[in-house]
């Protein structure tokens, strides 16, 4: 038996799912990811075996295409990967030019966490989401981003430490 004042009649507007989570039809997130590899050349030995810092983009931005394309990682479906053309930049550090390789990804991600994996990459450039236009984010969710971007912060500090120490 209901107590009074509660036998209100709800609209099914007033009970719709932000997003469509509740319903199992949660929406997607598509965006588009770039990434900007940097060529490092690498001296010859013996007269064979070295590579200009062209060759060398090139190479590292096949190899990384090919790991997005055929690892699958859940949580992100890769849409399309798209090469772009290679741009030199003088690098006043080096004193010297440096060949970038740019690769641009459209992606579907299931939630806002799931991307955090491409802006903690050091050839990330920029992120653009595409759909949808609007997001409500819970409290969960915030957390699940938080989390994540302390995940890959303390993973860059781990690798970083472990390439100093070699």
């Amino acid at each position: 038996m209901l107590k009074s004042g509660v036998e209100r009649h709800l609209s099914l507007e007033e009970n719709q799912p932000v997003g469509g989570k509740e319903t199992g039809t949660a929406q997607r997130i598509r965006a588009r990811v770039r990434f900007d590899y940097r060529g490092k050349s690498r001296p010859s030995r013996f007269f064979f075996g070295g590579k200009t810092a062209a060759e060398a983009a090139e190479d590292l931005r096949q190899q990384q295409e090919a790991l997005w394309r055929n690892i699958p990682i859940q949580g992100l479906l890769v849409e399309n990967i798209e090469r772009g053309e290679n741009y030199t930049v003088y690098d006043e550090e080096i004193d010297d030019e440096v060949v970038f390789a740019p690769l641009e990804m459209t992606v579907q991600a299931d939630s806002p966490a799931d991307l955090i994996r491409f802006a903690s990459r050091e050839e990330f450039r920029y992120l653009r989401i595409l759909e949808p236009e609007r997001m409500t984010l819970s409290g969960q969710d915030l957390e699940r981003i938080f989390f994540q971007v302390y995940e890959q912060v303390r993973m860059q500090v781990y690798l970083k430490a472990k390439r100093l120490q070699e």
